[in-house]
């Protein structure tokens, strides 16, 4: 791979976020355990429909609306949940939800996700029901199965890798040097959470992270497989579940694979933030934790964006 050596020592990371069921809110958190399908509890849940297919942000808007609380010790290395250990879901009208978060009993199979289709835990016809009577229609809340499921990220770019429910791959990277630059194109500034990073770092320049092939975080060797291609999701105000144009038609003038990527195959696609995999889990040893105030060394990276991955 082409690429060269860099020492941004000044780049630090600023935020973690987990999104515990995919496409339902996010939470902030001061550090989170690494698994090598993403942070620990990270897109472990599901909202289906009752073809089992996976139920998004795309469709289904209302779901930005979904605070998802987890105890503050599930982000501690090596705590595990007892039988009063709850996720606790909250919507506008509706009661609050408790999801136990010891093993379900249940399975629902024929779930699918994109490419991935395969059984997972089912939570319950309480929970059934609450998201139901939110969205409307028949759906139901899945856990990911991980004693008996394996879900492959292509391994056209990570070869080897597992996610969970996740898009594509296990951690999304954005810098914050990203976002000002983008706000200062955007008439309304919008805040990180419609991008639904990972990894919101610091210090550096803008886009910069569309370079980065080989990463040090803390202690912890990642590897940037692709830029991220971006849905309609950005668009969605995360307060309101409303939709409108942008940031989308900025980006398209920015951050398209015409403008970036001049001479690679135009997908008609616009580019924000680096997906990642963590390389060195086998040898990273009992603590297994990244922190906000991270100190993050760029050890390689492409040129260009347009020698990047995308």
């Amino acid at each position: 791979m082409e690429g060269t050596t860099s020492s941004e020592t000044a780049v630090k990371v600023s935020s973690i976020f987990i999104y515990p069921i995919k496409s339902c809110r996010g939470i902030s958190v001061p550090q989170a355990p690494l698994t090598p399908t993403g942070f620990q509890w990270d897109r472990q849940w599901l909202v289906v429909n009752s073809k089992g297919r996976a139920c998004t942000q795309r469709v289904e808007p209302k779901l930005a609306l979904v605070v998802v609380e987890l105890p503050s010790e599930a982000f501690l290395e090596g705590w595990k949940p007892t039988k009063n250990s709850y996720m606790v879901l909250k919507a506008p009208g509706m009661e609050a939800l408790k999801i136990c978060l010891s093993r379900p009993h249940g399975v629902a199979d024929g779930v699918s996700v994109w490419e991935w289709s395969g059984s997972a835990l089912d939570e319950g016809d309480e929970a059934s029901k609450w998201f139901s009577d939110y969205l409307g229609k028949p759906t139901r809340l899945v856990r990911f199965n991980t004693e008996s499921e394996v879900r492959v990220v292509d391994p056209d770019y990570a070869n080897g890798h597992n996610t969970m429910f996740a898009d594509c791959f296990p951690f999304l990277l954005l810098s914050q040097g990203s976002m000002d630059a983008l706000n200062n194109l955007l008439k309304e500034p919008i805040p990180v959470n419609r991008f639904r990073p990972n990894i919101l770092v610091e210090g550096c320049e803008p886009f910069s992270e569309d370079l980065w092939t080989e990463i040090k975080i803390g202690k912890f060797s990642f590897q940037g497989v692709k830029l991220c291609s971006r849905c309609k999701v950005p668009t969605i105000d995360q307060e309101t579940g409303i939709a409108g144009n942008e940031p989308t038609e900025t980006l398209k003038h920015h951050r398209s694979d015409k403008v970036l990527r001049p001479n690679g195959k135009q997908q008609n696609r616009v580019y924000f933030g680096q997906n990642m995999v963590w390389k060195d889990y086998y040898i990273a040893g009992n603590e297994k934790t990244l922190k906000v105030g991270d100190p993050v060394y760029v050890l390689q990276k492409v040129s260009s964006a347009d020698k990047a991955a995308a």
